[in-house]
């Protein structure tokens, strides 16, 4: 079959080996897989993410000296069945699946696994157990996204919300993208967005932001500041020792961005008080002064991924139209265009999310 591989630094389409079923597998022929951003940052640091793995606990087995198919954010059409299955869905309905595959009692990864291909292949083995059929009348591209959507829902479910919180977004990609319009869904407002992308700022108007920053023209931190206070709010330490005058609202602020600096800057700039939830994956040695953290008294909580109801919940809810994922589509692709992608993805006035289709022609 044929893939997008990552070799020695290089992103090439190649023939590989077919899928050969495991006990328990179920052969998928992919419709659409997203391009991550941690697929970026895998193929242009691909010793640094190996490393950071290895040292992390191996959640990852890719190895920049193997060759690897990427691929965790899928949709794909049932083929057939393997050893040990019940054939719960037809051949030909389309499922989506949390990117691992069993094999009997072993559990996989996939998208960084040099051992199994990853969904930038025409074909995948996943765990029939684990299967999500795609709910009649949803988009089938539209459960390629459900991967990314639904760390967005596990970051705002592990902010523990409260009815009056205000919430502040930091970087407008991908994942902060699923944060505002998980955000949305929960009712949550007003919803305050910042970004330095024109692009990105415009989607997270589409997404449910109510406010949308340039934070070189304005601080996004001054914002949350006003919109959390009340008049004739009294910031005197007479009334924060005695309760007295109105109260502040609960800020919390979603940090994804993933870069060095940035978690201390949302430290600095934050109201007391304020909850950090830091969602986007930084790979690079960081500085903060914890001093801010605790003349603020700050909590700051570190999120990763989802579980397995909140992708199920995921699902659902794109199809049901509570989390609006179509303008997050902006670009589709054949596996021959893959490399070119990766560079597109560099400029955030390009593109949000683009889909390979790898029998695209």
């Amino acid at each position: 079959m044929r893939a997008a591989v990552f070799r020695k630094g290089d992103l090439v389409v190649d023939t590989i080996p077919d899928v050969v079923l495991q006990e328990g597998q179920v052969l998928v022929r992919t419709r659409a897989c997203g391009i991550c951003g941690s697929d970026l940052h895998a193929a242009k640091f691909p010793e640094q993410f190996a490393e950071l793995s290895r040292r992390g606990g191996s959640r990852w087995t890719i190895s920049p000296d193997k060759d690897v198919v990427f691929g965790h954010e899928f949709v794909g059409e049932i083929v057939s069945y393997g050893p040990g299955t019940t054939g719960r869905f037809a051949p030909g309905t389309m499922v989506t699946s949390m990117p691992m595959t069993i094999a009997g009692t072993t559990v996989h990864g996939l998208g960084y696994n040099p051992e199994i291909a990853g969904a930038y292949a025409e074909y995948i083995p996943l765990a029939e157990r684990m299967l999500l059929p795609v709910p009649a009348g949803m988009n089938p591209d539209h459960a390629a996204l459900v991967e990314p959507m639904a760390v967005g829902v596990h970051a705002v479910n592990f902010a523990n919300l409260r009815a009056d919180d205000v919430a502040l977004v930091v970087g407008c990609g991908p994942i902060g993208l699923a944060v505002i319009a998980a955000l949305k869904m929960r009712g949550v407002s007003p919803i305050i967005a910042s970004d330095f992308s024109p692009r990105r700022r415009d989607l997270a108007r589409q997404m449910g932001a109510d406010i949308v920053i340039d934070p070189k023209q304005t601080s996004p931190y001054a914002q949350l500041s006003d919109s959390i206070t009340p008049p004739g709010f009294d910031s005197s330490r007479y009334a924060a020792l005695f309760g007295t005058g109105p109260k502040r609202r609960p800020a919390v602020v979603f940090e994804c961005v993933g870069v060095p600096g940035v978690i201390n800057e949302i430290m600095e700039g934050a109201p007391a008080s304020t909850r950090i939830v830091v969602v986007g994956v930084c790979m690079e040695p960081d500085n903060s002064y914890p001093f801010f953290g605790i003349v603020k008294q700050l909590s700051l909580q570190f999120v990763l991924a989802y579980t397995a109801q909140e992708f199920a919940d995921t699902l659902q809810y794109i199809a049901e139209g509570r989390l609006n994922v179509a303008p997050l589509i902006t670009g589709r692709i054949g596996l021959d265009g893959v490399k070119q992608a990766f560079a597109d993805l560099a400029n955030p006035e390009t593109h949000a999310k683009v889909l390979i289709e790898p029998w695209r022609g």
